[in-house]
C-alpha cells in the first residue's frame, strides 16, 4: 500500500465494528474516493465522477469491490427443505451450479432481503444478500426448525466485473469456459491457487460476472491482477452505478423496499409460489394479500425538472391535488435518456400509466408522469447476451 493511500485510510474510520474488506486497500490505491457503509462493511461509492463510472459501464468494463453482499452459508441434511422455507420462489428445480433471484420474507409477507440464491451442492447453498441481517435471521429460524442445518458467514467476498467487455475481460483471465457461462450459472474453481467461485450475474443491467474471493488474504493480489490484464481492453476501477441500477429498475433495499413492502407491490409476483406443496414463512399472509389486493404499487415516474444533481438522500414527497399520495425512493438524472428518472410508491388508485403527479423537491413542486419500467432496456437483452 502506498504512503498516499495510508494517508487516504485516516478519512475513512468508523471504529472497528465496520469491516473492510479484502479488496479495500487496492480500491484506494486505484483511486476510491468514499465510502458508504452497507452490511457493516464498508462499500466504494466514488472514484471522482459518478457520471463517467456510469460511461465506463454501458461503454467497456468496470471492476467494483462488493463483498459487502455478505454470504450465508446453508449446509447439511436438510439445507435444501431449510432454504425453501426461507423464501416464497419455488426453488426445486434449482440445480446444483444454478443461481436464483430470490426473496426472503417474514410472516407477515413482508420482505427481508432480496438475494441471490448459489447452488453450489446437493445440501450446499450460498444466500448472497443484499444489505439486512439475514444471517442473523436465518440462524434464529434454525434453531427450531427441527431441520439438520448449519448456518454460518463463510471466507467469501465477491468482486463484480460488469459491462460489455466483461466477457472478453474474464476470458483472458479466467479462459473461455468460465467466459461461456450461461446467465444466473455458476463455477468453481482455483486460478493461481486462489479458490473462487465465478457466477453470471451482477447488479448493473449490464452484461457481467461475480467473482467470489474464498480465501479474504488474496483480495490486494487478485484484484490487481484482474486489473492488470483487464487494463489493456478498457476495464477501470469503478463502483455499482445508482444511474444503470435505476435505468433498469433494479432494488435497492432500504430505499425502493423492506419488511413494509410485500412482492406484489413491487410487481414481484414471479418470485412468489403460492401453490407449492412446502410451507415457507409468510406463505399465509401472501395468499391473503393476494386474495384481497394491494394498497399500494411501485411506478417509474418522469420529473420534468432541471437535471438532478446528485441521487435523492431523502424519500420525496408525491401528490396529487396537494395530497400526499406517495413517495419517490429512487431519483438521479440518467445522461444517455437526459431525463431525470426514479422509482416510486403510490396508492394504487392512482397507480396508472400516463397519469401525471406531482413530486416536491426542497419545498418546490415539479410535474411527473408515470411511464414503464424498466426505462432502458425492457426485455434485458444485454444482460443475458
Amino acid at each position: 500500500m502506498s504512503d498516499e493511500s495510508k494517508n487516504k485510510l485516516n478519512q475513512y474510520g468508523f471504529g472497528t465494528q465496520i469491516r473492510r474488506s479484502p479488496f479495500f486497500h487496492a480500491t484506494i490505491d486505484s483511486g476510491a474516493k468514499g465510502f458508504s457503509v452497507y452490511n457493516h462493511m464498508y462499500i466504494p461509492r466514488d472514484f471522482g465522477d459518478p457520471e463517467q463510472n456510469f460511461w465506463n459501464l454501458i461503454n467497456e468494463a468496470i471492476l467494483c469491490d462488493v463483498s459487502v453482499e455478505r454470504q450465508v452459508e446453508i449446509k447439511g441434511a436438510d439445507a435444501k427443505k431449510f432454504v425453501q422455507f426461507l423464501t416464497p420462489r419455488d426453488i426445486s428445480k434449482c440445480s446444483i451450479g444454478q443461481c436464483k433471484y430470490v426473496l426472503i420474507t417474514d410472516e407477515s409477507g413482508g420482505i427481508l432481503n432480496d438475494p441471490v440464491l448459489l447452488r453450489l451442492g446437493e445440501n450446499h447453498f450460498w444466500l448472497s444478500l443484499a444489505d439486512s441481517d439475514i444471517l442473523l435471521w436465518a440462524k434464529g429460524v434454525a434453531v427450531n426448525s427441527g431441520m439438520s442445518v448449519e448456518i454460518s458467514e463463510p471466507d467469501v467476498s465477491p468482486l463484480q466485473l460488469q459491462g460489455p467487455k466483461s466477457k472478453e475481460i474474464i476470458g483472458q483471465v479466467f479462459g473461455n469456459e468460465v467466459a461461456s457461462l450461461g446467465y444466473y450459472k455458476l463455477m468453481e474453481l482455483e486460478f493461481l491457487g486462489i479458490p473462487l467461485v465465478v457466477s453470471r450475474t451482477g447488479w448493473s443491467s449490464e452484461l457481467g460476472y461475480e467473482i467470489f474471493l474464498r480465501d479474504g488474504s488474496k483480495g490486494t493480489f487478485l484484484w490487481n491482477k484482474i486489473m492488470e490484464i483487464g487494463k489493456p481492453i478498457g476495464l477501470k476501477p469503478g463502483h455499482t452505478s445508482t444511474i444503470r441500477r435505476i435505468e433498469g429498475a433494479m432494488l435497492s433495499y432500504h430505499a425502493d423496499a423492506d419488511s413494509r413492502n410485500n412482492p406484489f407491490e413491487l410487481g414481484l409476483d414471479r418470485l412468489v409460489d403460492l401453490d407449492i406443496t412446502d410451507d415457507f414463512i409468510g406463505k399465509a399472509a401472501l395468499k391473503k394479500i393476494k386474495e384481497s389486493g394491494i394498497k399500494k404499487r411501485q411506478v417509474g415516474l418522469v420529473v420534468d425538472c432541471a437535471p438532478l444533481p446528485a441521487p435523492n438522500n431523502e424519500f420525496w414527497p408525491i401528490t396529487k391535488n396537494n395530497q400526499k399520495i406517495g413517495e419517490i425512493t429512487s431519483a438521479v438524472f440518467s445522461p444517455r435518456l437526459k431525463k431525470n428518472i426514479a422509482l416510486g410508491m403510490i396508492h394504487i388508485e392512482f397507480a396508472q400509466l400516463g397519469k401525471s403527479v406531482a413530486v416536491e423537491i426542497n419545498g418546490l413542486s415539479y410535474a411527473c408522469v408515470q411511464v414503464e419500467l424498466p426505462f432502458y432496456d425492457p426485455k434485458k437483452k444485454l444482460v443475458k447476451q
